[in-house]
């Protein structure tokens, strides 16, 4: 995300990004020096960010918890950004969904699993 010009939209430091986003101080530099945000300066040289930056450290938490990395998460801003696609974005888009859905699936089957003995368990003190 890119911050061009100057906006007439409230600005925010980074202490209400990482507040509004449930994440560090640290992780919302992070996310800056791997290109996933950009900020502003104000004239004493705090960070300041747009208002949709608490939802981008949001969206960048959970796909870093799916197990994308900080590059795969710069090749989806712009699909993020534009809401629009070329061929190769969506066949990433779905490789990646598909990644996902298999490792929810492993979860599922190990979840059924500690199901399966916890029943068992139960019924014999």
């Amino acid at each position: 995300m890119t911050v061009t010009e100057p906006s007439s939209e409230r600005l925010v430091r980074i202490g209400e990004v990482a507040r509004g986003a449930g994440v560090s101080v640290r992780a919302v530099r992070y996310y800056e020096q791997q290109g996933l945000l950009t900020a502003e300066r104000s004239p004493s040289g705090q960070r300041l960010y747009r208002q949709d930056a608490v939802t981008l450290v949001r969206f960048f938490q959970q796909m870093f918890a799916a197990g994308l990395t900080s590059r795969r998460i710069t090749e989806l801003l712009p699909c993020w950004d534009s809401g629009h696609t070329d061929a190769e974005q969506r066949a990433m888009l779905r490789a990646e969904r598909d990644r996902i859905q298999a490792k929810i699936d492993d979860l599922q089957a190990a979840l059924d699993r500690l199901d399966e003995v916890i029943a068992i368990t139960d019924t014999h003190p």
